[in-house]
C-alpha cells in the first residue's frame, strides 16, 4: 500500500503546498482522498495517470477538499474516460450536482455514481480489495474520518477535526494515523487541531497505534514544525510531517 500526498496545506495560499488530497494505491488501483485546489496539477509530478482514478472518497464538502474534483472528471472525460464513483458524508449528492448544473455540456456525457456514508458505515469500494469504515470528525460541517485496511496494512486519515474519541477508537491498533494539525501550540482554535491539544487526547489512550503523520497545515504552522514532533513523538513509534508529493508505504 502506497500512500502518495498530493496536497499538504489549507485554504490560503502558500509556498509547496496545495489543499488537502492523497491518493492510495491498493494492488495497483489508485484510491483519492479528497481533491482540494492543485491537487490535480500535482499528478504528473507524482507519477499518475488522472484517468486511472475512477473513486474518489471525501471527507467534508469545505472548497480546500474538493475544489479539483469537478475539473478532475472533467479532465478524464477529454480524455476517454467517464465513469466516476464519489463517496462521501451526508449532503455530497446535492452538493456535486448543483455544481454540475452549471456545465449542461458534462452532465451528458460523464457516469458519476454518488454514494453518501454515516459513521459507522463499513463498506468495500468496486472494484477494490480492501474494506473501509467512517466515523464522525469534529468540525464546521458534517465530516468523516476513515480507516483503510488493506492487505499490506491499515491506515486512518482524520480530514479535518478537532481531536477526538471517535477518531482515535478509529485508529486503535492501525499502522498510521493521518491527522490534521492546522495550528501551533500557542493558539485556541476551534473544529481543528494543535500540536497540544491531539496530546492532550493522546493522554487518555493507551491503544497502540504505529505511526502519525501531520498534515493540512496553515501558514501560521511555519517554524513551528519541530514544536509539533516534540509534542507527539512519545505517543508513536515516529512523527512524520507530510510534504506535498511524499510518499509512504504500509
Amino acid at each position: 500500500m502506497e500512500i502518495t500526498f498530493l496536497g499538504t496545506g489549507v485554504a490560503i495560499p502558500q509556498k509547496n503546498r496545495v489543499q488537502s488530497g492523497m491518493l492510495v494505491r491498493l494492488e495497483e488501483k489508485p484510491l483519492l482522498i479528497d481533491c482540494g485546489s492543485g491537487v490535480l496539477s500535482h499528478f504528473p509530478e507524482a507519477g499518475i495517470s488522472h484517468t486511472e482514478v475512477d473513486t474518489v472518497l471525501l471527507s467534508h464538502l469545505h472548497l480546500d477538499h474538493v475544489a479539483d474534483l469537478h475539473p478532475l472528471i472533467k479532465a478524464n472525460w477529454l480524455r476517454g474516460s467517464t465513469s466516476m464513483k464519489i463517496y462521501g458524508p451526508e449532503g455530497t449528492e446535492e452538493w456535486f450536482l448543483k455544481v454540475l448544473e452549471a456545465y449542461e455540456y458534462l452532465q451528458e456525457e460523464v457516469d458519476v455514481d454518488v454514494i453518501e456514508l454515516v459513521p459507522g458505515k463499513e463498506f468495500t469500494p468496486e472494484g477494490f480489495d480492501c474494506e473501509i469504515s467512517c466515523a464522525a470528525a469534529t468540525h464546521s460541517v458534517t465530516a468523516l474520518a476513515y480507516r483503510v485496511t488493506g492487505e499490506d496494512g491499515e491506515f486512518v486519515y482524520s480530514g479535518d477535526t478537532e481531536p477526538s474519541r471517535e477518531i482515535m477508537d478509529l485508529a486503535a491498533e492501525a499502522d498510521l494515523l493521518i491527522h490534521e494539525c492546522s495550528f501551533p501550540p500557542s493558539m485556541k482554535v476551534t473544529n481543528h487541531t494543535t500540536p497540544n491539544s491531539l496530546a492532550g487526547i493522546l493522554k487518555e489512550y493507551n491503544n497502540e497505534i504505529g505511526s502519525i503523520c501531520l498534515t493540512h497545515f496553515y501558514p501560521e504552522m511555519r517554524g513551528h514544525e519541530r514544536e509539533a514532533v516534540n509534542y507527539l513523538q512519545g505517543y508513536f513509534e515516529e512523527v512524520i510531517l507530510a510534504e506535498d508529493l511524499m510518499k509512504l508505504e504500509l
